[in-house]
């Protein structure tokens, strides 16, 4: 009878030492929800937009030209047809370069700004596991890593108030 008792005392003391804490976060939902992600996107939403709009008026100028060239076309000489046409076609492609580096610089700061972002949330998520104890958080997203969890698992809320109330106003 004590060998029985010191057996069950043996794999209490077993199973409770194997208890991890586990948890997961929507890695998706915690990015897309989180306050400095959203103003970061909409800071760059604004300056793709802003872009747009210089480079769509620099457009305009640019088919203004075409037009002039295309309407007075008929009374220029050969060589200054070929000329002209010359000319547009280098700052059409001036014009395309100039767009296109633009848009890769402003594509470069967001995405470096983007990852700066997602090492904090990482970091944050890992602080937080220590802090609360955890031995395991995992991460789950569309793919859905996290096919199963129990109930009260899932603390991507928890996760995000505390984010959240941490971004300055």
């Amino acid at each position: 009878m004590k060998t029985i008792v010191i057996a069950l005392g043996a794999l209490l003391v077993l199973a409770s030492c194997n208890q991890d804490k586990t948890a997961y976060v929507d890695n998706t939902v915690l990015l897309k929800e989180y306050k400095e992600m959203k103003d970061t996107e909409a800071k760059y939403n604004t300056m793709a937009e802003a872009m747009k709009k210089e480079m769509d008026s620099v457009a305009k100028q640019f088919q203004a030209e075409v037009q002039e060239y295309q309407s007075n076309a008929n009374s220029m000489s050969n060589s200054q047809r070929q000329e002209a046409e010359g000319k547009l076609m280098q700052k059409q492609q001036q014009l395309q370069q100039q767009q296109q580096m633009r848009s890769q610089q402003l594509r470069a700061e967001s995405d470096k700004e983007i990852d700066s972002i997602i090492t904090k949330v990482k970091t944050y998520v890992k602080d937080y596991g220590k802090d609360n104890g955890y031995t395991y958080i995992f991460g789950s997203n569309e793919t859905a890593n996290i096919m199963y969890a129990k109930e009260g698992k899932d603390i991507t809320q928890d996760v995000l108030e505390e984010i959240n109330a941490e971004v300055k106003e």
